[in-house]
């Protein structure tokens, strides 16, 4: 078995990775060429990834002239601890308000410690917000992943 293959991560490991962190960066391309990358939080959708976030950002600009990015979602401190994911996929850009809206619900319940619904001034708030915002859905088109845990301390 390669080394490549002995850290790879399972799909139920890979979900659960994807499940339990927080953070995905994105990296896409900038008008010159040079990758631009952020930091994002993110809700699973049937299993892809998806944000949430305003629709004039340099990002959005970014994923409207070239759909292509490489998303990363990464832990550990040291390197026998680290393991990710890095996905190259394709940027579908969504403006329907009441799907930007359902993916403001479930990124603000997925990041608010205590809470379980949202209702009455808050879904007010969030679906006034939303008329700014976009939600991209992440489609995987290659995707690498890693444990250096399974390295068991053998570089």
């Amino acid at each position: 078995m390669s080394r490549r293959d002995q850290i790879k991560l399972s799909d139920d490991e890979q979900r659960e990775l994807l499940q339990s962190e927080r953070i995905v960066t994105v990296a896409s391309l900038n008008q010159n060429g040079r990758p631009h990358l952020m930091p994002l939080w993110y809700v699973l959708r049937d299993d892809e990834i998806w944000v949430y976030t305003y629709a004039k950002s340099q990002k959005v600009r970014n994923l409207e002239r070239d759909p292509r990015a490489t998303l990363l979602i990464e832990t550990g401190h040291e390197y026998s601890e680290l393991r990710g994911v890095m996905i190259e996929a394709d940027a579908f850009i969504n403006r329907e308000h009441d799907l930007v809206f359902e993916v403001a619900k479930q990124l603000t319940l997925r990041y608010a410690d205590g809470l379980d619904s949202i209702e009455g001034d808050a879904a007010e708030a969030l679906a006034s917000q939303a008329r700014k915002r976009v939600a991209v859905r992440f489609v995987a088109r290659r995707t690498a992943t890693w444990d250096h845990r399974k390295l068991g301390g053998a570089y």
